[in-house]
């Protein structure tokens, strides 16, 4: 079985509290991207196979799509074994899910071949032991998140959006951005509420210039690099840029197609990771 891993970016991401456990509790609207990794799941004698294009991608139980499965067989007490082949597009370490929405396209292609009865609320209820932002790459789609990402909230869809996405040589640990937030000194918050209103609307300038990511405060004054990113986007067309997740990916909005490649090819210069795509 072949499937689609779709990327994603946040339109916002705040961060509302701290639970007592140390994670921080958030309220963010992600949105999946014409971006993918391609996961090809084929069920096997025993045990799981794990292969992927990318070398540096782990192939055993520390690559979060190998526990998927893992945890997929052991819930269910299924003694088939699986295998496992990702094709790589999405970068890593980079903000935009691509160990999540493999992960969370493992648990979909099991629930597939094995157990088709096991409703997608279920299904993110299991995701959500293996990583938070797996429950919305199961959803997909345009939703606002909550809780530590596993509180699912659909929205209208707000697909095909013309972006550039720009990750910078350099990854990120999302672990040490939270380390390092200091929840006090965040002073402006995203305008979540005013954002679903002009997702609802489909009014693109409103998204664009209305986005904010908490999170910024900590990755940018890291990386000034990301803050040369935004800027050149703007630069080149962009009616809004901002960093996704934890980063270091940088995305603008286009308004037509023709100033969004102009932008593409300037970037793709400078930025071997650069790509054009859309919202789905």
């Amino acid at each position: 079985m072949l499937l689609k891993a779709y990327a994603k970016i946040n339109l916002s991401l705040d961060v509302v509290g701290k639970r007592e456990d140390g994670y921080h509790l958030l309220r963010m609207i992600m949105q999946s991207i014409d971006l993918y990794d391609l996961i090809n799941i084929d069920l096997a004698g025993s045990g799981i196979e794990l292969s992927c294009d990318k070398e540096y991608v782990p192939n055993d139980s520390r690559n979060i799509a190998y526990k998927a499965a893992e945890l997929f067989l052991k819930e269910y007490r299924i003694d088939s074994g699986v295998r496992i082949d990702i094709r790589k597009n999405i970068p890593v370490a980079a903000g935009l899910a691509g160990g999540s929405t493999d992960a969370a396209a493992v648990l979909k292609g099991l629930r597939d071949l094995l157990r088709p009865e096991i409703t997608d609320e279920e299904l993110m209820g299991l995701g959500v032991q293996i990583g938070a932002d797996v429950p919305y790459c199961i959803a997909g789609g345009t939703a606002l998140c909550e809780g530590i990402g596993e509180k699912i909230t659909r929205l209208d869809p707000f697909r095909d959006k013309i972006l550039i996405l720009v990750k910078p040589p350099f990854g990120v640990s999302t672990k040490t951005v939270y380390q390092k937030l200091d929840i006090g000194k965040i002073r402006i918050h995203p305008p979540t509420n005013r954002l679903i209103k002009a997702i609802s609307e489909q009014d693109l300038e409103c998204v664009a210039k209305n986005m904010k990511n908490v999170l910024e405060n900590v990755t940018l004054n890291r990386k000034h690099t990301l803050r040369l990113i935004k800027d050149e986007l703007v630069g080149l067309g962009a009616i809004g840029a901002m960093m996704s997740g934890s980063g270091p990916s940088v995305f603008g909005f286009f308004e037509d197609m023709l100033q969004a490649q102009r932008c593409y090819d300037a970037m793709k210069l400078k930025y071997k990771e650069t790509f054009i795509t859309r919202t789905i």
